[in-house]
């Protein structure tokens, strides 16, 4: 069992950029974790507090996440971090150690972890 973490962030609090910056994100870490969706037992998102037109969760369902657990909530705000940011923590019934799993940092996100970005 594995946990991937991934971040992204968006330019505008609209639905259709936080459902298509979700979706894309999701996607990537499906890819290059090479996961099956049965695979996904659970996903944790948080958004930072100027985020609230839409639910991450949306988009994973969108994408066929159906099975698993989803649950939204909302980023611990601290002065001067990063904005517009959604976060998930996938994990993951596979036959991996915690160490093979691939992060995924997207957009402005990838200044969290630069050691972890493309």
């Amino acid at each position: 069992m594995i946990c991937v973490r991934g971040a992204t962030t968006v330019e505008k609090n609209e639905v259709n950029d936080i459902l298509q910056a979700t979706k894309e994100m999701l996607e990537c870490i499906i890819k290059k974790n090479e996961l099956e969706l049965s695979d996904i037992i659970q996903i944790q998102f948080t958004m930072t507090k100027d985020l609230d037109a839409a639910y991450p969760a949306v988009a994973a369902r969108e994408i066929g996440i159906t099975q698993a657990a989803l649950m939204c909530m909302q980023e611990l705000y601290i002065a001067g971090s990063l904005q517009k940011c959604i976060r998930c923590a996938v994990l993951c019934d596979v036959n991996k150690k915690q160490k093979q799993a691939n992060h995924v940092y997207l957009q402005k996100a990838r200044a969290l972890r630069p050691d972890l970005s493309e």
